[in-house]
């Protein structure tokens, strides 16, 4: 228990407390050595500056209450957000010398750090400070450490907090103009596919035999009288647009890592290519969500869907989702294909691919084949690696180069003997130059010009 006292108050001295102590130690070696009571007396008293300190610290009582406003609560990434930490004495008596350090994840910036000096009992110091979201995430902010020091600056008692709160950081949403993918949509589920049905009279209007749980009132007799068999009329449906949308969000699909320079102009460009993809999934979705679209967002894990389990993603829970979207551990994209054949009446499909191969893509051409308006976003592997990306911490050397690009082509040219649209990207590339691509008859099925 005695060495446990003697390690505690060795840890909260300070420097400048530790370089006193042993200043003071070499006086009473000096002093002993030369037989000088002086030396010795003075060794003493600096030896003694520290207990006391370490006494009025120890004796000192705080009561700090806490309160945090984040503002804005959510925001997109690259932009700022102004928190607002409320420090209280709830203590009777007027408080010391406070020294208060916010903790924050290392993505969010340094951590701010405070002085609050004698604050009176009952009182509130407002500290306010700014943070930058440079990647998506769900992040926590806070506790606040309290760290205690004397006059003199030779002791430290430290406290932490239990106080925090969240602050959402959204993949950007790029404004999109026109309707992309879907306008034209053929044989997968556009506009052709969900025509709603004319009716021009009593006697040309569109029936269907019975089916049980059919309305009765919607029998119609002439038909039944001259068919023999009961029919039901069809009523005429407003159409509805609908789509896919697939992200691949494997680690090892991607070129995580370096710093990538984006198009010109931009303050915030995706620094790899999971960001941009995802960027990329926010961005459309949003669009076609706002259109009125039926969408579906599925990712290499499976199909996202709502908190409640039913209906589909609105545009916020849709960023919110794709927030928290990283690195995902499982290598193929098994799972993913199935949910996106189960999605083969729903529209067209707009998948977007990190680094890929034949043998990835090739469930995808076996489930949806043939001419339409699917389309596949590839990265350009070369634009991406020339630009300053790398795979981790590691560079690719000349030959894993010529091997992903490879790779990269081959699957490219096997979703185009599909039918689909191959469009490739690169880190100067928009989300919104994807999308005039896209919507592009003329080049939809190569890659973006520059």
């Amino acid at each position: 228990m005695a060495r446990t006292r003697i390690a505690d108050a060795a840890s909260s001295l300070t420097l400048r407390g530790r370089c006193l102590v042993a200043a003071g130690l070499t006086l009473v070696a000096l002093g002993a050595l030369l037989g000088e009571r002086a030396l010795v007396q003075l060794a003493l008293f600096v030896l003694a500056l520290p207990v006391v300190s370490a006494v009025g610290i120890a004796r000192q009582r705080f009561r700090v209450a806490t309160r945090r406003t984040v503002t804005p609560a959510r925001l997109p990434r690259g932009g700022s957000a102004e928190v607002l930490v409320e420090v209280s004495n709830a203590d009777r008596r007027a408080g010391g010398l406070w020294l208060l350090t916010e903790h924050l994840p290392a993505d969010l910036g340094p951590q701010p750090r405070f002085v609050v000096e004698r604050l009176a009992s009952g009182g509130t110091a407002p500290l306010r400070y700014r943070l930058h979201g440079s990647r998506r995430g769900r992040y926590t902010l806070g506790p606040l450490s309290l760290r205690l020091v004397d006059p003199f600056g030779l002791v430290l008692r430290t406290a932490t907090g239990s106080d925090t709160a969240g602050l959402l950081v959204l993949p950007r949403v790029v404004p999109l103009l026109g309707g992309g993918a879907l306008t034209g949509a053929g044989g997968d589920g556009g506009e052709g596919a969900r025509r709603a049905i004319a009716v021009h009279g009593e006697d040309d209007v569109s029936t269907r035999e019975y089916r049980h749980g059919d309305d009765l009132r919607l029998v119609h007799w002439r038909a039944t009288a001259r068919t023999g068999e009961l029919m039901v009329r069809l009523e005429e449906r407003p159409w509805r647009a609908a789509a896919t949308v697939f992200v691949d969000t494997r680690s090892t699909a991607h070129l995580l890592g370096g710093r990538v320079e984006g198009p010109a102009g931009d303050p915030a460009p995706p620094q790899d290519t999971l960001e941009w993809v995802v960027e990329a999934a926010a961005s459309i979705g949003t669009h076609l969500l706002r259109r009125g679209a039926a969408l579906r967002v599925v990712t290499d894990g499976g199909e996202l869907t709502p908190a409640l389990g039913r209906g589909q993603l609105g545009p916020d829970e849709l960023l919110e989702r794709l927030a928290v979207l990283g690195g995902a551990p499982q290598p193929g994209l098994q799972l993913g294909m199935e949910a996106l054949r189960r999605s083969g009446a729903d529209g067209p499909a707009i998948c977007l691919f990190g680094l890929v191969g034949p043998e990835d893509v090739a469930a995808l051409v076996r489930a949806r084949s043939g001419p339409g308006r699917d389309v596949a976003v590839l990265v350009d592997t070369a634009g991406w690696l020339d630009a300053g990306a790398t795979r981790g911490r590691r560079t690719l050397g000349p030959a894993a180069r010529v091997e992903v690009d490879t790779r990269q082509q081959q699957a490219g040219d096997l979703l185009r003997a599909a039918g689909w649209q191959v469009v490739t990207v690169g880190p100067d590339r928009t989300v919104a130059q994807l999308w005039s691509q896209v919507g592009s008859r003329a080049g939809a099925a190569g890659p973006v010009p520059a």
